[in-house]
């Protein structure tokens, strides 16, 4: 027996002693065996049969509906530290068929990165949460952070290096970096700069073999389809290097409340008409909540100037001087996360976050739906003691100028985004089918007055009701998931189906709602030079 075989059995069984052992499972105990003779630590190998499995699960599982009883859990969780544990985990996962689900620890809304809807699933849980370095670079602008940093922790940052720079990512601190980004990356900068993904420089990818890549190794094609079609359907995103941009020493903020006795609906039937259409440097979106309609603001100028900016375009809403608060850029994202900008900014470092009983579901905006239609959703909806949260984001501005091809994120073209939520704490059969009927009701309802052909869902707000991936031999059949692909990505899904015969031909990343290889594309990979100071894993 060659000396590496039996220091791996030595190092394998050693594992076993210490409880790192799945279920009897041949494939299973491969895969752990080629972790650890990986030099994976056992420490950072978690199964069923260790005391610290269920923790680590359960430590960014947001969603509480995926971690009971009747769904799939993860056969290990890989807790990597550095890119080399990732490599090794895509590459022995590869080599005895135990497929990789990678969490970067934000929200996943569905729970695909760590759980499954179907019982027979073979996988194992790639976990980045320690993958969370982030090197911020003032004089030019930029910043390297690693997938498994949150959003909060960038903007702490941020703000400690530069108090002029800002980044464009979502309201929620405790969002995920690598999964945020790859879906896209919408958020109360986006009018004036963009997306989040308009703004990746580069990033470094583990491929399907194992290999690390940046962007001038991957090639634009699969550049393009991270920023936007979901990073887990082609590979691993390791890191991602972004622009900073640039945000006045000062911005304004003001968080304005109106009942419906208010007029709150027709306060909201004039904000569809106006927000896309506002100044560039003003974020203005409704968060509709407890019978009260909460318009929330951030402009990066003074008080003053927005004052003005309200009282010729949104007179109605009554926004005075005394509404506004002024702070920093960064106190301005504790303020859209917590709502209290007198708060420090070392709130943004929590990345814990309330576990939940939850239901999402997105829409997208062309027309604004008529006064009428949201009295009638606020008396047969709003009223009703298992009502949630309705949200209203506006598009328009800078990102409304970048071609829905640009990257795979295809929905720029709308007046707002608008959201649907329910969180509840109840376990129980009759608070989950009231809390569904609640979020669906409302979802079919507004039918008439939102997009069609076909009705278009932002990627981060995961929705299986739109459908799920059926096998064709042992890909996934791209027909299948057009019926829910062309509702997050449009004519973009094809391109991005072509992009995945071409890294993925096998469909080694597959989940619920991963991307299909497109039939007849050409699968062959292109020669690449890999990162510098790269390991040759793909033997």
């Amino acid at each position: 027996m060659a000396r590496t075989t039996i220091i791996s059995h030595l190092l394998v069984a050693l594992c076993i002693l210490s409880g790192a052992r799945a279920s009897a499972s041949s494939d299973v105990d491969a895969f752990l065996g080629c972790l650890i003779s990986k030099a994976i630590p056992c420490n950072l190998v978690k199964t069923p049969g260790t005391n610290s499995y269920s923790e680590l699960l359960m430590s960014t599982a947001r969603n509480l509906r995926y971690v009971l009883h009747g769904i799939t859990r993860p056969l290990a969780i890989v807790a990597a530290t550095e890119p080399a544990h990732v490599q090794a985990t895509v590459v022995c996962g590869r080599r005895h068929n135990v497929r990789i689900r990678t969490r970067s620890g934000g929200h996943d809304y569905e729970g695909l990165s760590y759980a499954s809807v179907h019982p027979d699933e073979h996988f194992a849980v790639l976990d980045l949460g320690k993958l969370r370095a982030i090197h911020i670079d003032a004089a030019r602008s930029e910043a390297w952070v690693e997938s498994g940093a949150t959003v909060g922790e960038l903007y702490y940052a941020i703000g400690a290096a530069n108090q002029t720079l800002g980044f464009p990512a979502g309201n929620c601190h405790t969002l995920g970096v690598g999964g945020h980004l790859s879906g896209g990356g919408f958020g109360p900068l986006s009018r004036k700069y963009g997306l989040s993904a308009d703004n990746v420089l580069d990033a470094v990818v583990v491929d399907v073999e194992g290999r690390l890549l940046n962007r001038s190794s991957m090639g634009e094609d699969l550049f393009w389809a991270i920023r936007g079609g979901g990073g887990e359907s082609f590979g691993v995103v390791v890191s991602w290097k972004v622009r900073l941009l640039p945000v006045p020493e000062t911005v304004t903020v003001f968080s304005i409340r109106r009942s419906q006795k208010q007029s709150a609906a027709h306060l909201i039937t004039r904000w569809q008409e106006i927000s896309p259409a506002l100044p560039r440097d003003l974020y203005l979106r409704v968060l509709v909540q407890n019978q009260q309609a909460e318009f929330i603001a951030l402009f990066l100028g003074r008080c003053g100037q927005l004052v003005n900016i309200m009282r010729k375009e949104f007179p109605t809403l009554g926004m005075t001087q005394q509404d506004c608060q002024e702070i920093s850029w960064v106190k301005s994202t504790v303020f859209l996360s917590f709502n209290k900008p007198n708060s420090p900014t070392e709130v943004l470092l929590n990345r814990t976050n309330e576990d939940y009983f939850a239901k999402f579901k997105s829409d997208h905006v062309q027309e604004p739906i008529p006064r009428k239609a949201w009295e009638s959703i606020w008396d047969k909806w709003l009223v009703k003691p298992e009502a949630a949260l309705l949200q209203l984001d506006p598009y328009g501005g800078f990102m409304s100028t970048i071609s829905p091809s640009e990257t795979p994120f295809p929905h720029r073209n709308y007046k707002y985004q608008l959201n649907f939520f329910s969180f509840w704490s109840d376990n129980g059969t009759e608070a989950l089918e009231k809390r569904l009927s609640w979020v669906r009701g409302v979802y079919e309802d507004l039918t008439p007055f939102v997009s069609k052909n076909p009705r278009a869902v932002y990627v981060n707000y995961r929705d299986l009701d739109l459908g799920t991936n059926e096998l064709d031999g042992n890909v996934t059949s791209y027909e299948k998931a057009r019926v829910w692909g062309e509702k997050y990505f449009k004519g973009n899904f094809k391109r991005l189906a072509a992009v995945k015969s071409k890294w993925d031909p096998e469909d080694f990343f597959r989940t619920e709602q991963s991307v299909a290889p497109l039939p007849g594309a050409k699968a062959s990979l292109n020669s690449m030079q890999l990162v510098d100071g790269d390991m040759a894993m793909a033997e």
